[in-house]
């Protein structure tokens, strides 16, 4: 199946991209780098009126340092991330994350703006966003908005950006000396969507300090577990009671059935990520 008639329009400036997005009488569907939105056209399952390649934006693909900030451009793609000395040093639960996304060929391509804004409950991007407290920054003709990644994603391929905005930065707070970051993810095979995930920053681990505990794979959204969290800051790593009452804690988040599983399996999914991520996390701290 091939996608329906559409308009290809190719911007120089972000000006020019806005400017289509603000006409409210066509639907105009923004291309990133197309890993997600072009395999739907092409199965029908989007059919915009107007194809708004942004490929050419320069404005929205740099990586920016700051003492307290690093600012990513929507149009950064995976593979540049990895690259980027300023992620490496700045943003270790990024590195511990870019390998799990797809394959090499997808990472040369997919940009973090892009899995923002589809806000894929199986996506990476998103959990790690909420986990780094980022805030996503949008932009239309009339205003920009700063808007905090947990306040973001609202849903199944749901987010708050408005159909006349783009995204067009990610600001990142730079890791703190003491910051601690686990990671895991279960798929059926390296590379695959998730099937469940975890993504957690703390201050430390003995004890656990200012944990931020972020699930995808398992809801309708990246979704932190705050009760968890509440459990298990203050407490060592190495308490069991604390342990038990974090596990009966997960029982506070809506987990949903989908292809792969039922909730009750995406529970106990959830459950063995959140366990190896922070085995994972206190292994760094020793």
């Amino acid at each position: 199946m091939k996608s329906s008639d559409f308009q290809y329009k190719r911007p120089e400036t972000l000006h020019d991209a806005l400017t289509y997005l603000s006409d409210d009488t066509i639907d105009c569907q923004p291309l990133a780098g197309g890993q997600s939105l072009l395999p739907l056209m092409n199965l029908r399952m989007a059919a915009p009126d107007v194809l708004l390649d942004l490929n050419r934006l320069a404005e929205l693909d740099f990586i920016r340092m700051s003492d307290s900030h690093i600012e990513i451009g929507a149009m950064v793609n995976y593979s540049d991330l990895a690259a980027s000395e300023h992620v490496q040093k700045s943003i270790p639960l990024m590195m511990l994350a870019l390998p799990h996304i797809a394959h090499s060929a997808i990472r040369n391509r997919g940009t973090i703006g892009g899995s923002t804004a589809l806000a894929d409950p199986a996506a990476e991007i998103p959990a790690l966003l909420i986990a780094l407290d980022a805030t996503i920054s949008v932009v239309s003709l009339d205003q920009r908005r700063d808007i905090p990644a947990e306040d973001f994603f609202l849903g199944i391929y749901e987010t708050a950006l408005e159909s006349d905005e783009l995204i067009c930065s990610i600001r990142v707070p730079v890791a703190g000396a003491d910051q601690r970051f686990g990671f895991y993810e279960l798929a059926r095979r390296h590379g695959d969507f998730a099937l469940a995930g975890t993504a957690i920053s703390a201050g430390g681990t003995d004890p656990y300090r200012d944990l931020r505990i972020v699930f995808f794979g398992v809801g309708e959204k990246a979704m932190r577990a705050k009760a968890v969290e509440s459990v298990l800051n203050g407490k060592h790593h190495t308490d069991s009671a604390a342990w038990r009452l974090a596990q009966d804690a997960l029982s506070s988040l809506e987990f949903h059935d989908d292809v792969n599983a039922s909730s009750h399996v995406k529970a106990h999914w959830a459950q063995i990520a959140m366990k190896r991520a922070l085995h994972s996390l206190c292994q760094e701290e020793q």
